[in-house]
């Protein structure tokens, strides 16, 4: 493994008289805390994330036709991630190869006791200054994550220009119109697994022929992620 970071703390405590709150957004890791982490959304104190996002060397990649597979290293630990395709199209995957850093940004889930990545993003690192960035980011969200659970001060940014925070309607993310109608959709619905494309079409039947064009800007924006698939979304507010 590399050696950019050794570090061994405590970065996903859970406090014991708190409860799950309402996940906050974005939040920087190390592989090990992925591992170490408990079932559902990334805690972090009494803190709870949708998506994480880790500085990583691209150790494996296999690609199927409805998914690419990739095995994902930093000096903590290794992890699978998967990156699902819409209808095998391989173009869209990321642009990302073997042996070479790159930022992942995913969801945390388990499959048959195994912690895994589903990828929302992957982007090469050009700069190996971000690899000692990243470490710092981490600490400082661990560091701010107890203070909030301890102290009851605001959680503030937990990941520099990378972390979001949540929006109440997504109307400051500057959606407007059919786009707002979707993104309300996906964040009001109650499911772990997210809304699925085929209600969304039952839901927004008079625009059909528009609906994936929406969903595949709004996912590019960062504004929504696929879940356990390529057809399910959930909100990143």
């Amino acid at each position: 493994m590399n050696d950019t970071y050794q570090g061994d703390f405590n970065a996903t405590q859970t406090t014991g008289a708190s409860t799950e709150k309402k996940p906050e957004g974005i939040v920087p890791v190390l592989i090990k805390q992925v591992l170490n982490s408990p079932e559902g959304n990334y805690q972090m104190f009494d803190m709870t994330f949708i998506m994480v996002y880790a500085k990583v060397i691209v150790r494996n990649i296999e690609t199927s036709s409805t998914k690419i597979t990739y095995l994902l290293e930093d000096s903590t630990g290794r992890i699978d991630a998967h990156y699902w395709l819409e209808e095998g199209d391989t173009l869209k995957a990321p642009d990302v190869m073997v042996n070479k850093y790159a930022t992942v940004f995913g969801s945390v889930r388990s499959q048959g006791g195994q912690k895994t990545l589903m990828v929302f993003k992957m982007l090469p690192v050009n700069d190996p200054n971000e690899l000692v960035t990243h470490v710092l980011e981490v600490l400082n969200a661990r560091y701010k994550a107890e203070e909030y659970a301890t102290k009851g001060t605001s959680y503030g940014d937990f990941g520099g220009t990378a972390a979001v925070k949540s929006s109440t309607d997504g109307t400051d993310l500057g959606l407007e119109g059919k786009h707002l109608a979707v993104f309300q959709a996906i964040k009001s619905h109650n499911s772990a697994d997210g809304i699925s494309r085929s209600e969304l079409k039952r839901k927004f039947t008079h625009m059909t022929d528009n609906l994936d064009l929406i969903l595949d800007f709004m996912t590019g924006e960062g504004h929504i992620y696929s879940s356990i698939d390529a057809d399910h979304f959930l909100s990143t507010e």
